[in-house]
């Protein structure tokens, strides 16, 4: 899940002037702070990212698929799971990752 951050509009909680909740992509911003009911705002941040490389199988336990391109059409599925082709052909669907089975809330 996504982490929002909001500020204070008026004197600040124990939270501090601008704190982060974690919250679902289609949630309604909050107006008040959980903590304090004080009125709070929506900030934009910096993107969050990750720090340093993930492996292949890290990437893999993450949910993660990575496509490594080997030839016009043709790419390595580097973090192919059980029942997956290891090799991606775009003229063959069946061949394509099944990332239904990967996507999650």
């Amino acid at each position: 899940m996504p982490v929002y951050e909001y500020e204070h509009l008026e004197e600040p909680c124990e939270r501090g002037l601008v704190f982060e909740e974690t919250q679902y992509m289609n949630d309604l911003p909050l107006t008040t702070c959980p903590d304090c009911g004080r009125p709070v705002r929506k900030v934009f941040g910096a993107p969050r990212y990750l720090k340093g490389q993930k492996s292949n199988a890290e990437l893999k336990d993450l949910g993660f698929t990575k496509l490594v391109r080997r030839d016009d059409g043709i790419y390595e599925n580097v973090t192919a799971r059980d029942g997956e082709s290891k090799i991606m052909d775009r003229r063959k669907p069946e061949t394509f990752p099944h990332l239904h089975k990967t996507i999650q809330d």
